[in-house]
């Protein structure tokens, strides 16, 4: 009889576990980043945190490195439901949404503290509306630097003079802009694709998060690297409105309760990593120089104009985001 029983309830256990296995919602998300990059150990912690928060409704499959998607196509295969979600960096949006590019302004969102407060903003429920328009549903902002980095072979790009003449990565046709206005020839690529443009001198100099340029190893191929506020980039995860729609409540409210717990993660990673990414650059054995106020003034006033111009007349909701942005 107690055998009987034991097995009744063994084949209860394993009928048990089968059909949760069954009930679990598969979640692939690809993102770019190399395993050592700090916002993709976040990124790590956020699925880990989704699969708890959601009692293993939703099973959270990372992909990183360009490993299930290009960078290129993240975007455009979660809006199609080829896959359900993925991660990408604002400026990937470039001309179907120029408004997330709005902290790539030159030296204007260099305050931490604006953030702080951006995942409960006016400002980030704005640009979700117009995410949800392209066919995707944001579910967590991930501030990602604003220490970045010039890199260059044979001397420092410090001041605007510098930089007339340089083929440079760049980011978007509004930011790229601003690099053109100091005589550079920007071509725009993803993270990815910089080392190796840099390594085959298809570009002279490159533009990236100062952790970056140590994740992705740039001391490799560049030898002087200028540390700046020039910009603040954020990576953000969305996933599939259809997709979303099926989930259930539990899942829905796990996934906005690792989005705002990730959020935190993110700046004090992010924080982290900024601080430590110079002095590890020299260990390296590269050169560093950070910017003083004064050099990175100059900057600002070669750069900004172009830029503003170029962010206003790209949509009719900047002025309006703008304004919100303001609020922060």
């Amino acid at each position: 009889m107690g055998k009987t029983t034991t097995l009744v309830a063994t084949l209860a256990i394993m009928a048990s576990s089968a059909t949760l296995a069954e009930a679990a919602t598969e979640m692939r998300c690809s993102h770019q980043l190399p395993p050592a990059h700090h916002i993709a150990k976040v990124i790590d912690r956020w699925a880990e945190e989704v699969e708890k928060q959601s009692d293993g409704e939703i099973d959270v499959q990372i992909f990183g490195a360009d490993s299930l998607v290009g960078a290129k196509e993240n975007i455009v295969s979660v809006a199609k439901g080829d896959i359900e979600c993925a991660f990408s960096v604002n400026f990937q949006w470039g001309k179907t949404l120029p408004i997330m590019n709005v902290t790539l302004a030159p030296f204007a969102f260099g305050d931490i503290e604006v953030w702080k407060k951006w995942p409960d903003s006016e400002a980030a429920a704005f640009l979700s509306e117009k995410l949800l328009d392209k066919g995707v549903r944001n579910v967590v902002w991930l501030f990602t630097t604003n220490t970045s980095t010039f890199t260059h072979n044979g001397s420092f790009l410090v001041k605007p003079e510098d930089f007339n003449g340089i083929k440079i990565r760049g980011l978007t046709p509004t930011f790229d802009g601003s690099l053109a206005a100091m005589g550079a020839a920007p071509a725009s690529m993803p993270g990815s694709e910089v080392y190796q443009a840099l390594a085959t001198g298809v570009i002279d100099a490159g533009l990236t998060d100062a952790a970056a340029a140590v994740s992705r190893k740039y001391y490799e191929v560049q030898d002087h690297f200028t540390v700046l506020p020039v910009i603040s980039v954020y990576f953000h995860g969305y996933v599939n409105p259809a997709w979303y729609d099926g989930l259930s409540d539990t899942a829905k409210a796990a996934l906005a309760k690792a989005g705002t717990e990730a959020a935190n993660w993110a700046i004090e990673a992010s924080e982290e990593a900024g601080a430590a990414a110079p002095g590890q650059l020299e260990e390296k054995g590269v050169k560093v120089h950070i910017n003083s106020a004064e050099e990175n003034a100059a900057l600002e006033a070669a750069m900004r104009p172009a830029f503003d111009e170029k962010f206003l007349s790209d949509s009719p909701d900047s002025k309006a985001l703008i304004e919100l942005v303001g609020k922060l």
